[in-house]
């Protein structure tokens, strides 16, 4: 019997063989203490951390004393959405953005601007809504429900040059796309760490140095005084571990996604009463969605789930009510028949073969019912 095919990447990722190691090396190291402390356990853990930490600034382009370490994008988005919101109540987002920053900016004035009818925002209109209020601007890397792939460079110049903050989302970047800091000209950048292979509950904060923005976690002076409480040292090592194996090869793992994805493309654009949602040529390499005419897609995953495939449908982060997609509404199409695609490093011909086999297999089965 065949086993499972897993296309939901931009859910979750499975653990990289290079974190899994360093999660079992720890398991197997002699007690480490708290990395606050001044004893002999915690210098030790203390020079494990701050190591973990250089390795992943290395990687991202950004100064170590840049990285602020959390749980996970989720926390990192509204650390720097209730820091911003001390310098200013206003907020400006696109309405592409994840549940998680629209969340927190909506605790407060906000301005939505729209985006086209490929998922992508203009970066002037954006900076047009800013107010003298206005804390902070959000704009996501690449988009979780298309993989449209936003202006980000061009948004943070544009407000470099009026000093506002800019808060990138990057939670489906990592592993996808290479990430520069530096180059990238934001204040802060938020990225996930189980989205790129690396432990579940770890994630990064990215703040420009020179920046300041009040802790949304205090109890503590970890981190610099910037996330209060104790350090997770065995998800440090394993997230620095993914993102070092996630930076090797980058470009061609990018292309690799591509011509797997590219298949998936391909058949959407050949088969009657399917589409293909959002900007093809600009999107990102990893994930593609479709649209079916008449077919729901909740009863389409559930078959392919029984024939064991993994997919998504509906909106992201609301497995529970399958709500539709507010990205896609704002993107003009229908928001309610929609399924997302995603592969990964994991990722092989094989789990694109067996998804062109039984995809237009379940779709025929429910057009049938229909009949």
């Amino acid at each position: 019997m065949p086993g499972r095919v897993y296309l939901d990447h931009a859910s979750t990722t499975p653990l990289r063989t290079s974190a899994r190691a360093a999660l079992e090396e720890f398991l197997h190291t002699e007690c480490l203490g708290d990395p606050s402390r001044f004893h002999s356990e915690a210098a030790r853990a203390r020079h494990l951390l701050e190591e973990a930490r250089e390795r992943i600034a290395h990687c991202l382009g950004a100064r170590p004393r840049e990285v602020i370490l959390t749980s996970g994008a989720t926390e990192s988005i509204a650390s720097t959405c209730f820091g911003a919101s001390i310098r200013g109540p206003h907020s400006v987002l696109s309405s592409a953005e994840h549940a998680a920053v629209r969340q927190w900016a909506e605790r407060g004035p906000t301005t939505t601007v729209g985006i086209d009818r490929y998922g992508v925002a203009d970066p002037a209109e954006l900076l047009s809504a800013a107010t003298s209020e206005t804390g902070i601007i959000h704009l996501q890397w690449i988009n979780h429900e298309v993989g449209a792939v936003q202006p980000v460079e061009a948004l943070a110049a544009l407000c470099a040059e009026r000093g506002l903050i800019v808060h990138v989302d990057g939670a489906q970047a990592g592993g996808h796309i290479a990430i520069d800091f530096a180059q990238l000209g934001a204040t802060a950048l938020s990225l996930s760490g189980h989205k790129l292979g690396g432990p579940q509950g770890t994630g990064l904060l990215l703040i420009k140095r020179g920046k300041r923005l009040d802790p949304l976690l205090l109890g503590g002076d970890q981190e610099r005084a910037r996330r209060g409480g104790m350090e997770n040292l065995m998800g440090a090592l394993g997230l620095a571990a993914a993102i070092e194996e996630a930076s090797t090869g980058l470009n061609e793992e990018i292309e690799r996604q591509r011509a797997l994805t590219d298949q998936i493309r391909a058949w959407a654009e050949e088969t009657p009463g399917v589409a293909l949602l959002g900007s093809q040529r600009e999107a990102a390499a990893h994930l593609v969605c479709i649209g079916f005419e008449e077919i729901e897609p909740q009863p389409l995953v559930i078959g392919l789930d029984a024939a064991g495939i993994a997919v998504h449908s509906g909106s992201s982060c609301s497995s529970e009510a399958l709500e539709p997609s507010p990205v896609l509404a704002a993107m003009g199409v229908d928001a309610h028949r929609s399924m997302r695609i995603s592969v990964g490093w994991s990722s092989t011909q094989a789990d694109i073969d067996r998804m062109l086999l039984e995809l237009p297999a379940q779709l025929d089965r429910l057009r049938a019912l229909r009949r």
